[in-house]
């Protein structure tokens, strides 16, 4: 993650780390994600309550599988 956080595109780091593709870096990093939403919920916000991943509308989707 900090190679990540320092700039270093996932695919030199996906090859770094001799993975097979850079889907399979990929997984590591929604998991690292994962771990920050957990601690993120947990934390109790004045403001916000509960915490939700941000979801963007299909319109969006459709225009970046279109890309």
């Amino acid at each position: 993650m900090e190679l990540l956080s320092a700039g270093v595109d996932t695919s030199v780091i996906a090859l770094w780390l001799g993975h097979e593709s850079v889907e399979t870096t990929q997984v590591y990093l929604e998991a690292h994600l994962a771990l920050k939403e957990a601690a993120l919920a947990k934390v109790a916000s004045v403001k916000q309550t509960s915490l939700t991943r941000y979801r963007p509308p299909d319109q969006v989707l459709a225009f970046l599988r279109a890309l």
